[in-house]
């Protein structure tokens, strides 16, 4: 015969692996310092303005 298994253990390790990968992605998005966060905001105006900049106007051709 196998070994019994408590189903209940299985269910709360599914859980709590769950939660601990939800609480890394918050740890990533939310748990950034007030200059972290207007680098990076700063970096996206950057490339946004680069894009931009690079347009081309399909109108303006003629």
């Amino acid at each position: 015969m196998g070994d019994l298994v408590n189903l209940k253990r299985f269910k709360k390790r599914a859980l709590r692996d769950q939660a601990g990968k939800n609480a890394e992605t918050n740890r990533a998005l939310f748990g950034r310092t007030k200059a972290e966060k207007q680098r990076d905001e700063l970096e996206s105006g950057f490339a946004k303005k680069s894009l931009d900049n690079h347009r081309v106007d399909k109108g303006a051709s003629k």
